[in-house]
């Protein structure tokens, strides 16, 4: 009979990743990760060229930011006040 079809949580696919970088040190073999995590051997090797990717842009200096939203963070404030008073007028 088949195994139902799992999905993963990003921790656990990062966990298991970075199990697959420590064994290029040596630590644990890739069939030591399989039965560990019970994750097909093809399923670490994706991940891990996940986090390889992935990596690189973490540390970019010129990486995308944030954008700066105060300003409409702002007139959204404002807008809740203005209509918290029409709400409060309209109840008398």
């Amino acid at each position: 009979m088949r195994r139902k079809r799992r999905t993963h949580k990003p921790e656990f696919k990062a966990k298991v990743a970075l199990a697959a970088l420590a064994a290029i040190a040596g630590e644990l073999t890739m069939a030591e990760m399989v039965k560990k995590f019970d994750v097909h051997a093809n399923q670490i090797t994706d991940w891990k060229k996940q986090l390889l990717a992935s990596a690189a842009e973490t540390f970019s200096v010129g990486g995308e930011q944030a954008p700066d939203n105060t300003e409409k963070i702002a007139e959204l404030h404002e807008k809740i006040g203005q209509l918290t008073m029409e709400n409060d007028f309209l109840a008398l």
